[in-house]
């Protein structure tokens, strides 16, 4: 693509940026009509990187791109939610890892179904071929970009 024509589209920020929010909108309503009334975007900064078997609270702030204080904030909300509690870690006695709990664990399956539910309805709009092929497409991309961000960060 020559650099002098715009594309005919929006631009890869954009489409990520209001895909985002447009997935987010329809996932959270699924989320409340499911019984999840107290879940919130924010939230997704939590559960979209905690590990199966517990996360610290460094670890989660570093992988969101939070600040410490504000990812103990919403820990602090989702431990109040019963969604996720704080164990000591076996490997360190003076750490904490955050955990799902036997609710954090459901909820984590009912906001999987609604996703499922959600790119279905997606693959109708555009044919299930190309959906796939561009989701496919994303993952590539982003793991590829994953892979080189410690040789970007060292410039």
């Amino acid at each position: 693509m020559s650099t002098s024509t715009p594309p005919a589209r929006l631009h890869i920020g954009q489409l990520l940026v209001q895909l985002t929010r447009v997935f987010q909108e329809e996932l959270f309503a699924r989320l409340v009509e499911a019984g999840l009334t107290d879940a919130r975007v924010a939230h997704t900064h939590v559960t979209a990187y905690i590990k199966a078997d517990g996360s610290r609270l460094t670890e989660l702030a570093a992988q969101a791109r939070m600040t410490l204080p504000a990812m103990s904030e919403l820990v602090d909300d989702l431990q109040r939610l019963g969604i996720v509690e704080r164990r000591r870690d076996p490997t360190d006695g003076r750490a904490k890892l955050i955990c799902l709990t036997d609710a954090g664990w459901e909820a984590m399956g009912t906001a999987r179904r609604a996703i499922l539910a959600i790119e279905e309805e997606y693959a109708d709009q555009v044919g299930a071929d190309r959906f796939e092929a561009a989701a496919q497409t994303l993952d590539e991309l982003l793991r590829a970009l994953s892979a080189e961000q410690p040789r970007r960060d060292t410039r």
